[in-house]
């Protein structure tokens, strides 16, 4: 790749080496070419420290590992932040690292791309078999939209692919895992809030939040850029969501539409 990448694709990941191999499989696969990839690593694991050592320069794409010193809990939204200030593009895309991308994916955000707007996605929940299946052979395969009907997956709406037509006019809330914005819009509301520090809801709606408040709009990207999300056990407690959101309603109160501790320390 020459010159500017048009897309940053970002993959927020914490010790789940097989899915990321998948997820970096899919996107070396990709219709579109010109991005990116930003592997942001919430932790300093050395498996995957020696894998991306061995295998980076392997992909298609130009990749950056991100990591933290040491494995201090919950701070995703810190390495987020580093990992906008390494970015080379203008525009961000964000999934986490159990989503594995459809071949149009980056397509989708390189063509949707657009001043003033979030773009937000929605993912495909993959069942428990379905995960093992695709993990064991480390095949996109079975992905197609017939396995998926004969699976344990749900929320297959999702799964169709239509570029032209957005089966769902109705709104929903930003989910980490899938969505894309122009890096300025970001940078305004000085990036991601670092004082959320519990996995669980509320860093997303708090994000969400702030860059409406600035002036941004929604633009669904549902049945266009499409993510399967492979099965795991729930990683976070309820504690941790009752907390999140109780943070987010006092920076409401506050009106913290630029956060005090985000982008601006790191510049």
């Amino acid at each position: 790749m020459k010159g500017k990448p048009k897309l940053t694709i970002i993959i927020s990941y914490y010790k789940a080496l097989e899915n990321l191999k998948l997820i970096l499989k899919a996107l070396g696969e990709q219709s579109f070419k010109n991005f990116e990839v930003i592997v942001s690593e919430d932790d300093n694991n050395p498996e995957t420290v020696g894998f991306m050592v061995d295998n980076k320069d392997h992909y298609p794409f130009i990749i950056q590992h991100l990591n933290q010193q040491e494995d201090l809990g919950f701070r995703k939204n810190m390495m987020l932040n580093l990992s906008i200030k390494a970015s080379n593009s203008d525009f961000l895309v964000f999934i986490d690292g159990d989503c594995v991308p459809h071949k149009h994916f980056a397509k989708q955000y390189a063509d949707k791309a657009e001043m003033g707007y979030i773009l937000w996605g929605r993912r495909v929940m993959l069942g428990q078999k379905k995960s093992m299946q695709i993990l064991k052979n480390k095949s996109l395969s079975g992905l197609d939209l017939f396995a998926l009907a004969n699976s344990d997956s749900d929320k297959l709406k999702d799964a169709i692919y239509s570029p032209k037509l957005s089966l769902s006019l109705k709104e929903k809330g930003l989910k980490g895992c899938n969505w894309g914005i122009c890096k300025e819009h970001l940078i305004a509301v000085n990036g991601f809030d670092e004082d959320y520090v519990r996995a669980g809801v509320g860093e997303d709606d708090d994000i969400e939040w702030r860059l409406k408040e600035n002036g941004l709009h929604k633009k669904s990207m549902k049945n266009k850029a499409i993510v399967y999300h492979l099965h795991h056990k729930r990683s976070y407690a309820d504690e941790g969501v009752r907390k999140n959101n109780e943070l987010l309603e006092q920076k409401k109160k506050a009106n913290h539409i630029k956060c005090l501790h985000g982008l601006e320390s790191l510049y």
